[in-house]
C-alpha cells in the first residue's frame, strides 16, 4: 500500500476510502495502483510513500506440450 498525506485546508470526506473522514496533514494508506489519482493533484495530495515495485519476473517461457498419441479407428 502506497501513502500520501492530505494537504487540503478542511477535513474532507473520501468515498474511495469507505467515506473514510481525512483530517488536514493526515497520511492514509492508499492502494498502489490508485497512487497516480492521488499525487496528480498536488493541492490536495502529497506523496509520503510511492507504490512498491512488483518484482520482476523472468519472462515466462511457453509451455511444452506432448505429443498427441493418434486415437485408433475402431473397426
Amino acid at each position: 500500500m502506497a501513502r500520501v498525506r492530505f494537504i487540503g485546508p478542511e477535513t474532507v470526506t473520501v468515498p474511495e476510502l469507505g467515506d473514510r473522514v481525512v483530517e488536514p496533514d493526515e497520511v492514509v494508506e492508499i492502494p498502489d495502483d490508485r497512487f497516480e489519482g492521488y499525487v496528480c493533484q498536488p493541492q490536495t495530495w502529497e506523496s509520503v510513500e510511492e507504490p512498491k515495485e512488483e518484482p520482476t519476473s523472468a519472462p515466462l517461457l511457453p509451455m511444452r506440450k506432448s505429443a498427441v498419441k493418434p486415437q485408433k479407428d475402431e473397426v
